[in-house]
């Protein structure tokens, strides 16, 4: 349940992220209100997960859901390039969120 909630956090993330870009500097109210409702939402759902889950484990799966779904929110909703590098680093953050996972001793 946990590693749900993670990830449910992780992709809050990315609509905060998305609704930073909408809000333009929080000068519109309806993408600056969802987007602190999202980051609200995000950070608790952290909190929760980080019950049983360690540190090094929970925040870093976090971001790195955050900064992959930012990466895939840019490119298709505001047209941002997606270059060769900019797919490999992408990949290699998903290769390491993997990595975290497997190397998480399951909590008792």
């Amino acid at each position: 349940m946990n590693w749900f909630l993670l990830t449910l956090a992780g992709l809050l993330e990315v609509g905060w992220a998305i609704g930073l870009k909408k809000s333009e500097g929080f000068a519109h109210l309806g993408p600056s209100l969802a987007t602190l409702g999202a980051m609200a939402l995000s950070f608790w759902l952290l909190s929760i997960a980080m019950r049983s889950l360690p540190l090094g484990t929970a925040y870093p799966v976090w971001v790195g859901i955050g900064a992959v779904g930012s990466v895939v929110a840019g490119s298709w909703l505001f047209g941002e390039s997606l270059t060769v590098l900019r797919v490999v680093s992408v990949l290699l953050i998903i290769v390491g969120i993997i990595g975290l996972k497997l190397a998480t001793p399951v909590p008792g």
